[in-house]
């Protein structure tokens, strides 16, 4: 897959769970936020006013550190699929 499509791909899964209604649970959540911001490089400190929602944000940052921003990326698109829309890509 060329970067250009693997961006296409991502930035739809991005919107297909900016517009998910269904709640998701927690532990997704974090893992799709640690995917995303590796994919977009932005190592900001997280931003909730909660300390206890802030490190668990910083713990799945360290748990994915490892990963390019592609290979975030695909992490991210192919959890979206497999998880919200029920395929294996």
């Amino acid at each position: 897959m060329s970067k250009k499509n693997l961006r296409t791909d991502f930035e739809e899964a991005v919107e297909f769970v900016n517009n998910f209604t269904d709640p998701l649970p927690a532990d997704f959540l974090l893992k799709i936020y640690a995917y995303y911001k590796i994919a977009n490089n932005n190592f900001n400190h997280p931003g909730s006013k909660k300390p206890l929602i802030n490190a668990f944000k910083a713990n799945a940052l360290i748990q994915a550190r490892n990963l390019s921003p592609e290979e975030a990326m695909k992490k991210y698109v192919a959890l979206i699929n497999k998880e919200l829309r029920g395929k294996d890509r």
